[in-house]
């Protein structure tokens, strides 16, 4: 009798008490979707592609960690202003498949426009670190041809070839391209000075170069709301292309040089003062002088009065 009440308990615990999960559990799964939620802003959206395993079911369909993470920048390129929220905090997670299953209504604003959408993430543990199998919404619900979907997005093309850099930015040999987030400017006041937060943005006033190669992490630029991107070839020897970046304001334009694989500054910022020195061209400020080596120029004022001066840069 003893053995029969005890297997009675087992059965019990194994068809209705697995999809329980424990309190701690729990917390550690909230606190990871929270995180994943709050990440959907314009300037930490390029990292979203952390959340993912390498390869998702993705609104119905099988997707790369690339392809979702192209998929949320696309996202905030058509629509800079998008935030969503968790409605009241409120999810239900429950065990499947010994991964958890978090169903949540979605609370959406972009454009103008306000929805909730009933949706879902199917989250694994994976060597201590949560990761999304899947992502999705209930298919039953209306406006799933909403533009924010990505059935939407998949069929515009958000990053026109005109705003796409092609070079080998990583060095193997093969073409990538970067592109720019940038911020959506909410007032401009001052125009005709060159006075600091003159702009104001939603989210700041910061750019963000994205790389079609996710190896590459994204590089932010703060106080940057109008850019232009160069490629300026291989400058120190590494086998892949360097990066220049134009932050261009009313009175001035200031060329940032990055080592595309580890973001850093090969230089000091290069300042013109285009109210002073007009038309300037990037071969007017920026030369490759020899293995390892730039020449570049910038608008310095001296005695009051503003010149061109020019420096050699040794490069690591």
């Amino acid at each position: 009798m003893k053995y029969f009440s005890l297997m009675s308990c087992l059965i019990f615990i194994l068809f209705f008490g697995c999809n329980e999960v424990n309190p701690k559990g729990e917390k550690q799964v909230i606190k990871f979707v929270k995180q994943w939620n709050e990440a959907h802003t314009q300037l930490k959206s390029p990292y979203l592609k952390d959340y993912y395993m390498a390869v998702v079911t993705y609104y119905g369909k099988e997707r790369t960690r690339t392809q979702v993470q192209e998929n949320k920048n696309f996202l905030f390129q058509q629509f800079p202003d998008y935030t969503q929220t968790i409605l009241n905090d409120k999810m239900i997670i429950t065990k499947e498949a010994g991964n958890f299953l978090v169903s949540f209504t979605k609370h959406v604003s972009y454009d103008g426009i306000e929805a909730d959408y009933t949706s879902f993430l199917s989250v694994m543990n994976k060597n201590g670190d949560f990761k999304i199998l899947r992502e999705g919404v209930d298919e039953n619900i209306e406006n799933l041809d909403a533009p924010i979907f990505p059935s939407f997005l998949e069929n515009n093309v958000i990053l026109s070839n005109k705003r796409k850099l092609y070079g080998d930015f990583n060095g193997d040999g093969l073409s990538d391209f970067a592109t720019v987030i940038s911020p959506e400017i909410i007032t401009a006041r001052n125009a005709d000075k060159q006075v600091k937060n003159a702009v104001e943005c939603i989210g700041g006033c910061s750019s963000v170069i994205m790389f079609s190669n996710t190896d590459l992490n994204p590089i932010t630029i703060n106080d940057a709301y109008q850019s232009q991107l160069e490629n300026l070839k291989d400058l120190n020897g590494d086998g892949a292309d360097e990066i220049g970046f134009w932050d261009i304001k009313p009175t001035s334009k200031s060329l940032y040089v990055f080592n595309a694989t580890n973001g850093m500054l090969l230089t000091e910022p290069i300042v013109i003062n285009t109210a002073v020195h007009k038309n300037l061209k990037l071969i007017d400020v920026f030369k490759k002088t020899g293995p390892n080596k730039i020449t570049v120029t910038r608008s310095v004022e001296v005695d009051g009065k503003w010149r061109l001066k020019s420096e050699v840069v040794l490069l690591d």
